[in-house]
């Protein structure tokens, strides 16, 4: 009795750490949506083709040291990247129902394509800088989807 209790915990145990753990390769698409009144804004999404690893660009900071970075910040700008055009959430007439739809319809485009691609939508984030009052008439709407895909 006491072999098979034995054996079983271990097969449990065993259990919770498997083999052959997964890790992932993750993407993060952005996309920006102006929400400036008269259409005067830009709206994008975008797609970056290139790869940066962090650590080239990242100090450590003590109290004797300031941390200069590695690397001038013109060797962290990624130049290769995807563009797509999305349309004004306003027109001259006010909110345009009917940008916000055709951007609907490319951002789901995109995840479409990345979902067949074998890319997973893991998560998404989104922000706003809306209009600060009389005057500003400035802002953007942010969108952040975050996609996972197994290492094979």
């Amino acid at each position: 009795m006491k072999k098979l209790i034995f054996g079983s915990l271990l097969v449990f145990v065993i259990g919770l750490f498997p083999a052959n753990a997964q890790t992932y390769s993750y993407k993060v698409v952005t996309s920006v949506e102006s929400i400036v009144s008269s259409g005067l804004g830009r709206s994008r999404m975008i797609s970056v083709n290139d790869d940066r690893n962090y650590k080239d660009f990242t100090s450590t900071q003590t109290e004797d040291d300031k941390g200069r970075n590695k690397s001038d910040r013109g060797d962290m700008r990624v130049k290769g990247f995807d563009e797509t055009k999305l349309l004004n959430f306003y027109n001259m007439a006010g909110i345009r129902f009917q940008n916000i739809a055709t951007n609907d319809a490319l951002v789901s485009s995109k995840i479409n394509t990345m979902s067949a691609e074998g890319w997973e939508l893991a998560f998404v984030t989104s922000a706003v800088e809306s209009d600060a009052g009389k005057g500003d008439g400035q802002g953007i709407f942010i969108t952040r989807y975050v996609f996972k895909k197994k290492n094979q």
